[in-house]
């Protein structure tokens, strides 16, 4: 029998149970006005913006461009960039038809074994150097050699290619370094360095001081160029069988001109054909030019 100590704390217990049960079981209450406040206050807290300073990229030129980007009249953007770049395409390629000329008289007169004087075997020497004709090679030679590359790009091809490596004026290489034709250069400090140059790449795109030298590079580069032996023979050809130099027929000598290589002849020549009324004055032009 249980003594009446251990009887009393049974039931002590019992009653403490007793008590407590019924709440063990209770949720604890939420007061819902509270908390649907504090959500609104979150849904009000906007996140807050960073604020990054735009750093605007000074030309590196003294040049006045047109404001391309803020033409909307899309007949009067192709207007206005055309004009703005044929005058610089025009003095070079007549600069180009004058050595041309030079260059037949010397050739004419070695031909016929006649001599050329020493101002002119300087101003050979020159030209043998910068466009990079064998300089072991006979006066012969070289004046041959020198036609194929010492010539022009007709008007329509240039401005295209223009258009279509400058976003029609507006990228940011020809707006800071009046570079419309996507030149690159491999010396530090040279241009600007893309903003997608792979790591480990070194080349720059270049910037010119004015458009005349932007546009004489660009010539340069088509004339003397390894790339552009296939341009340069074509051209050669046409000139041979006094043929029109065809822009059409030129472009598919600039393959090498873009990682693109065929899409990129495609655009060209598209872009030739659908600006034909800007552009069939010029190429008429070029055409009527006399090379001799």
């Amino acid at each position: 029998m249980k003594s009446a100590t251990l009887i009393k704390i049974e039931l002590l217990l019992l009653l403490v149970v007793f008590l407590v049960a019924p709440f063990t079981f209770l949720k604890p209450k939420v007061n819902e006005q509270a908390l649907e406040d504090s959500i609104i206050k979150i849904a009000d807290k906007k996140p807050q913006k960073v604020m990054v300073k735009k750093v605007l990229e000074k030309p590196l030129h003294d040049v006045i461009l047109p404001d391309f980007a803020a033409i909307r009249d899309v007949k009067d953007k192709k207007k206005q960039f055309f004009d703005f770049m044929r005058p610089a395409v025009v003095r070079q390629n007549e600069a180009l038809l004058a050595i041309r000329a030079k260059l037949n008289l010397w050739l004419e007169h070695v031909s016929l074994e006649l001599p050329l004087s020493s101002q002119e075997n300087q101003a050979l020497a020159v030209l043998v150097k910068r466009y990079r004709v064998n300089n072991d090679a006979s006066p012969l030679s070289q004046l041959n050699e020198l036609l194929m590359r010492v010539d022009v790009v007709p008007m329509p091809l240039v401005l295209v290619q223009a258009a279509n490596e400058s976003a029609w004026g507006t990228s940011r290489f020809s707006r800071i370094g009046l570079n419309f034709f996507g030149i690159w250069c491999f010396r530090q400090g040279c241009g600007m360095v893309p903003g997608g140059r792979d790591t480990g790449a070194k080349h720059e795109v270049a910037a010119f001081k004015s458009l005349d030298a932007a546009v004489a590079h660009y010539f340069y580069n088509i004339n003397s160029h390894n790339a552009y032996r296939v341009f340069r023979t074509i051209r050669f050809e046409l000139r041979s069988q006094d043929q029109p130099l065809n822009p059409e027929i030129l472009a598919t000598g600039l393959l090498p001109y873009s990682e693109r290589g065929a899409d990129y002849v495609i655009d060209i020549t598209k872009m030739l054909r659908q600006n034909q009324q800007y552009l069939i004055e010029d190429n008429t032009q070029l055409n009527t030019a006399i090379d001799h």
